[in-house]
């Protein structure tokens, strides 16, 4: 989404598929509903590098983009695709509202063959490190020790970079007995 002085702010957001268009659903408070109110449009990238979602969620959101072609916003540069969406109705909620959105453009920039093991990890591990203020600790070590099996077996540099700066916001809010892999499996 764009800012109202124009500027970008690029978060993960998985988007709800729903036969009346696509759905974003941001909870409160977040910069997204404040752009999204000012500026009803957006755009959704699907990355070909994992770090950019691990980066989003721990303070990495520096990554190259491009224009988009049918509305105002910028898009991911390296992608495997990208959808641009105009907001046509907004359903309204205390916690969580809902933008739905009318696809205005989508285009294909690469071919997607699937996120190996790692890569998956990194996205779910990501995710839960954006809710670590509404679980229990135990849940959170229970599930990135399980996440990081696979980055053990399958992940290469990247992946490994993605990891870390996942355990190290894991182990910011939890404390360092909270990191899975040491700095030694990355």
């Amino acid at each position: 989404t764009l800012s109202p002085a124009g500027e970008l702010h690029l978060v993960p957001f998985g988007l709800i598929d729903d036969p009346d268009g696509f759905v974003l659903a941001p909870f409160r408070p977040s910069p997204t509903i404040a752009n999204l109110e000012v500026n009803p449009t957006f755009a959704a990238s699907s990355p070909r590098d994992i770090r950019v979602i691990a980066g989003a969620v721990t303070g990495r959101r520096d990554w190259p983009t491009v224009a988009c072609t049918a509305i105002a916003g910028r898009r991911l540069a390296d992608s495997f695709g990208h959808a641009e969406f105009e907001v046509a109705a907004i359903e309204d909620h205390e916690t969580r509202p809902r933008f739905r959105g009318r696809m205005v453009h989508s285009a294909a920039h690469a071919p997607f063959i699937g996120y190996n093991r790692a890569q998956a990890a990194v996205l779910e591990g990501a995710i839960l490190s954006t809710r670590l203020h509404m679980l229990e600790p135990e849940k959170v070590l229970t599930e990135m020790a399980y996440l990081a099996i696979a980055i053990g077996k399958t992940a290469g540099p990247r992946e490994r970079e993605a990891w870390g700066w996942i355990e190290d916001k894991v182990a910011a809010a939890f404390g360092p007995e909270a990191r899975i892999l040491g700095r030694d499996d990355r």
